[in-house]
């Protein structure tokens, strides 16, 4: 289907070719998964954007404004996808942001995609990216609209069988997959890596980290990842995805993956689909 798209809540798909987020990156977006009309994860969704809007001094859309428009986009698609991106707006030539920023918005719709219904329940194969994620603690955990770094990642491989790739800092810390949070257990303990130099902090990363207060956030190398117990990520669109296979390392899906994945279905995500 064709991408209902809504600008500043006109029915177009123009925006200003002096857009600072199309020039520089300037802005963030957030991608909801949207399931007979609710967004049960909505609320952590829009804390993360006000978080992200306050850190780079963005004016933060009103949040009434922003579900009426991901409603409308989504309306009368069972499972969809609404993609809101809030830019700083067109402005003068040059890197320096104007003085008084008036924010922009870009809200799309989509279908949410399929998920093969085996990476639920039999897990995922991954590899590793050769890119390596720049350290830059100014950003480090922002959606922000350069993903450049991701892009690049994700065409390093074209293999239908491979439906991850994660991504390690400089220094070859494990920091996330290209388009997901990681998640790792070591007898018995759950364990996320540290986002305070690189990466994005997911939504679904948050609600896992809520419902369960005893996981640690800290660094994870790849000697500690080939020893884990268990593999699973986590995505505001995949939802809750087991890894069974990495290189050198087989798997199989463990108690705490199928204990979220049956906590998304009570949210109402179907198929455990959305995180």
């Amino acid at each position: 289907m064709t991408p209902r798209v809504l600008v500043d809540g006109a029915a177009t798909d123009r925006v200003s070719a002096l857009d600072r987020g199309l020039l520089y990156g300037d802005g963030l977006f957030e991608t909801v998964r949207i399931v007979r009309g609710r967004a049960p994860l909505w609320a952590r969704h829009m804390a993360r954007l006000a978080a992200g809007c306050a850190r780079l001094g963005l004016p933060m859309p009103a949040e009434p404004t922003l579900w009426y428009e991901a409603a409308d986009v989504t309306a009368g698609i069972e499972c969809a996808v609404a993609r809101i991106s809030v830019t700083r707006g067109a402005g003068a030539r040059g890197y320096a942001p104007p003085p008084v920023s008036q924010s922009a918005r870009i809200v799309t719709g989509f279908a949410a995609p399929a998920v093969p219904a085996d990476w639920y329940a039999r897990g995922i194969r991954v590899r590793f990216c050769e890119l390596r994620l720049a350290t830059q603690p100014r950003l480090a955990g922002l959606k922000h609209l350069n993903r450049l770094e991701q892009v690049l990642a994700r065409a390093e491989w074209d293999d239908a069988e491979i439906a991850e790739g994660l991504l390690l800092d400089a220094e070859g810390r494990v920091v996330c997959a290209t388009a997901a949070n990681l998640f790792v257990v070591r007898s018995g303990r759950l364990a996320t890596p540290a986002l305070d130099r690189c990466g994005v902090a997911g939504v679904a990363r948050a609600e896992v980290l809520a419902r369960h207060a005893q996981a640690e956030v800290r660094d994870i190398g790849v000697e500690e990842l080939m020893r884990a117990d268990e593999i699973f990520l986590s995505s505001s669109v995949r939802g809750i995805l087991p890894v069974r296979a990495l290189p050198g390392r087989e798997l199989a899906p463990g108690a705490w993956a199928r204990a979220l994945q049956d906590a998304w279905r009570a949210l109402g995500l179907i198929d455990a689909g959305a995180a």
